[in-house]
């Protein structure tokens, strides 16, 4: 009997993967949310954020033993993986922050928010892997688009901020929601939707919903890219990415505390793009030099392989550093 394969695994190994990801969720949303009625504290978060990183590892131990090529090579990249996403969803999780203050939504009501946002956020993100993964395959020179976006991602991390924060309801797709139906002007608790004489309208828990799917959106388009740096394997990218993820309704209720001491996480982040970017263009040199050669230079730019190892060293260093540095700065 034939197996049917789906980006280089059998298609039962997806299918188990869902289902413990959405068996996962929903058993945190039951243990952890308590019926949107909860406010969580620090202490669960981190125990919650705990439990995340262990399953996490463990997924990462069951690659080691039993993945079907290069198991060694393949854990040491869901490593790399997964700790590119988690570093870089903790400045979602800033964003979150300034949109639940702005639409004034009370912290007992967020997890169930970021819950069905996370939701959201699996299913968009596979789209985008598989997506990318196809791409990849077919024109390997994407990469190197892949790398130059990621330089720029990364060198906008070091320009000086706006004055102002961004208006979330001027974001395209809550103007447009809007002008398509009616949105209560009051939050109604946890609800996403009431029923007012007689009119089906949204709240604006609902409308804070719109914005952190779009907001992840434009993350995901940073840190997918990124991923593909340390692995071209789709199950890898996906698995390594979704887990990262899976966590981060915690991890936000944990950081939310003490959102004071990374004020220099940002620019960790930002040499993190610049070098997974770098990485990328060193592995490209053969579609540089045709490039280059189209514009009558010879460039004859060698081929430098940077190892997964060094990688998940150099990521782990410049975001240990940042952090570390945040802390020394804001305790003076």
């Amino acid at each position: 009997m034939m197996t049917t394969i789906v980006m280089g695994m059998p298609v039962w190994t997806w299918v188990i993967f869902y289902v413990l990801v959405l068996f996962m969720l929903f058993a945190d949303l039951k243990l952890f949310g308590r019926n949107g009625q909860h406010e969580v504290n620090v202490k669960e978060a981190l125990t919650m954020t705990g439990v995340w990183i262990g399953v996490s590892l463990l997924f990462c131990l069951g690659i080691y033993l039993f993945y079907p090529v290069e198991p060694h090579e393949k854990a040491m990249e869901f490593l790399a993986g997964y700790l590119i996403e988690k570093s870089l969803s903790m400045d979602n999780l800033f964003v979150f922050l300034m949109l639940f203050s702005f639409f004034g939504i009370e912290r007992k009501y967020q997890h169930e928010v970021l819950f069905w946002g996370i939701f959201g956020a699996l299913v968009l993100r596979s789209i985008f892997i598989f997506a990318g993964a196809a791409m990849v395959e077919r024109f390997e020179w994407v990469l190197g688009l892949f790398g130059l976006f990621l330089l720029y991602t990364g060198g906008k991390m070091f320009a000086p901020e706006g004055k102002g924060e961004a208006d979330p309801s001027q974001n395209i797709i809550v103007k447009w929601f809007r002008k398509v139906f009616p949105v209560s002007k009051q939050l109604e608790g946890d609800k996403f939707f009431i029923r007012k004489n007689g009119v089906l309208m949204a709240t604006p828990l609902f409308v804070a919903l719109l914005v952190i799917e779009t907001t992840d959106v434009a993350f995901a388009v940073d840190s997918i890219p990124a991923v593909f740096s340390v692995s071209r394997d789709p199950f890898i990218v996906l698995t390594s990415n979704i887990f990262a993820i899976l966590g981060l309704r915690a991890l936000y209720f944990a950081l939310a505390a003490v959102a004071q001491y990374f004020k220099y996480l940002k620019y960790g982040l930002g040499v993190i793009l610049i070098f997974v970017g770098v990485k990328m263009l060193l592995g490209m040199n053969e579609y540089v030099n045709e490039l280059a050669a189209l514009g009558g230079m010879q460039l004859n730019m060698p081929h430098v392989e940077v190892s997964t190892t060094f990688s998940l060293a150099f990521i782990f260093g410049v975001l240990s550093l940042s952090m570390l540095g945040s802390y020394l700065k804001t305790h003076k």
